[in-house]
């Protein structure tokens, strides 16, 4: 059986219009979970939409629906973006499921065996847009967002997260990778050397939840019930076998959420007995004018305006390549002109086109192989490593970096030896050879960030089947274009754009 890669992005909020933002951590897992398959790995991928909360419950009071009726209008939003965005998920999950009820009452069910939930009263500060109490430091920044704080007082269950201080510590020592960067992990050990304070897990005040299994009138608090969505789809509660093939699994996030992600959640799963998850991989915001994307700011981009100028794959490209994966970045619409124009347009499109052309002139439109002494043999080689390298530590940037050396150097072997000028023989048949089999290893090493675009370029080519099919490290290997096959040409894979 092949090895299992479970890889995860967080569940967006369906009060949430998807923008950039959601859509950078859903493209990097997608991309992340295509390389898996080229592995040869077994790979499911999940996404999905967080439908519980006082914010859902107001917003279906709002609109003279049921809060079941709202889920469904809003989560088909994040739904109808992926599929605009060829996001191949496995599994799409949402909060009102029937497994996850079970799951979550189950889970719950655990911790208090354990001795972890404790019934108490609570009154303090909440923020509405946030479900989260919070300090009164916190207080006034929050409403500089546009956030509002409201007074609650209501009895709760808390989860004993001071107990699991130690035990975190301990788990962070022996899995120094588990959080990555290192900078997320280093903030992530901030929190729980601070200290560790319980946190509520239940509201009285609201109906729209999972309930309590020992106690109706309590349902489950948000980020409890939405972080238990992983071991949900996994199959904890429903399907053991699957959940012990899949779990644990690999986290997709952004740093907003890297205090539930890396603090609570890890602490949660050791109190039902479950381990934690293997990576929790996290980002920075994508800043637009300096600034992270709220509602408040009026600064959202919808995928859709971009990728009605840049198309789905030269969208995907952008925010996989110029934007290294840990750190913020500042997201601008010229500088992904100027990234689509330099790297698709002038780069891997330029090079399909003039190869096929050439070939058409030289060759009669028939590829002929590669030669096995070829100067990009090398230089391929080192790339396939630097990209194994790269995906292996989710530095999809450096990834695509590697496959785009090799179109540099083969668009300066064709500057060298310009077969466009040379009689047609062997000497142009070895440099066209090299080109395409260049294209074919690039076609592979691309295709988790541009699968359309490398589709069309495995096909133009004169290759066969689906790429998707193909495996890593076998057949990025140099030499195995076979030669003979027809070459077309085409319209420019990715045109020029203009500001």
């Amino acid at each position: 059986m092949a090895r299992p890669f479970f890889v995860t992005t967080p569940i967006y909020y369906v009060n949430d219009v998807p923008h950039i933002g959601h859509a950078y951590t859903t493209v990097t897992a997608d991309a992340l979970a295509r390389w898996h398959r080229l592995l040869g790995e077994d790979v499911t991928f999940l996404t999905g939409t967080d439908e519980h909360g006082l914010k859902v419950q107001r917003a279906a009071e709002e609109n003279n629906v049921a809060p079941q009726s709202w889920a469904d209008q809003t989560a088909q939003r994040y739904i109808d973006t992926w599929e605009l965005l060829d996001i191949s998920y496995d599994d799409f999950i949402r909060t009102t499921e029937d497994r996850h009820r079970i799951s979550v009452q189950k889970f719950l069910e655990a911790c208090k065996a354990n001795g972890d939930i404790e019934l108490r009263t609570y009154e303090g500060l909440y923020s509405v847009a946030d479900e989260a109490y919070v300090t009164e430091e916190e207080v006034a920044e929050l409403e500089r967002l546009g956030r509002p704080v409201i007074t609650m007082r209501e009895e709760n269950y808390f989860f004993l997260l001071s107990k699991y201080e130690q035990p975190l510590l301990d788990w962070y020592e022996a899995n120094p990778d588990a959080v990555a960067p290192a900078s997320k992990r280093n903030e992530a050990l901030g929190f729980i050397k601070q200290g560790l304070q319980d946190f509520s897990i239940s509201r009285t005040s609201i109906d729209w939840g999972v309930p309590i299994p020992w106690d109706d009138g309590h349902v489950t608090y948000v980020w409890f019930d939405a972080l238990i969505n992983y071991v949900t789809a996994a199959g904890y509660g429903t399907d053991e076998e699957s959940f012990e093939h899949l779990w644990p699994g690999r986290h997709m996030l952004g740093k907003d959420i890297l205090r539930f992600h890396c603090v609570f959640w890890p602490a949660m799963l050791m109190s039902a007995g479950i381990d934690p998850p293997t990576n929790l991989n996290v980002h920075g915001y994508l800043l637009v004018g300096g600034e992270k994307m709220s509602k408040t700011r009026l600064n959202h981009i919808a995928p859709a305006e971009l990728v009605d100028d840049f198309g789905v794959d030269g969208f995907r490209y952008h925010f996989l390549r110029d934007q290294a994966f840990g750190p913020d970045g500042e997201f601008s619409y010229e500088g992904m002109v100027a990234r689509h124009n330099a790297d698709l347009a002038n780069n891997f499109g330029n090079l399909l086109s003039r190869v096929s052309t050439v070939v058409a002139k030289k060759c009669n439109g028939v590829g002929p192989a590669p030669r096995a002494d070829s100067p990009l043999a090398p230089i391929a080689a080192a790339a396939v490593e630097r990209a194994i390298y790269a995906w292996d530590r989710v530095a999809p940037s450096e990834a695509l970096d590697a496959a785009w050396s090799i179109i540099r150097e083969t668009n300066s072997l064709l500057e060298t030896s310009e077969p466009w000028k040379a009689e047609p023989g062997p000497e142009v048949d070895g440099v066209l050879g090299d080109a395409i089999e260049a294209l074919r290893i690039v076609s592979i090493l691309a295709h988790p960030a541009i699968p359309s675009a490398t589709r069309e370029s495995w096909r133009r080519i004169g290759l066969s089947g689906d790429i998707a099919d193909c495996r890593v490290p076998d057949d990025v290997r140099w030499g195995l274009y076979p030669g003979d096959l027809e070459v077309e040409k085409g319209a420019p894979l990715f045109p020029r754009l203009k500001l």
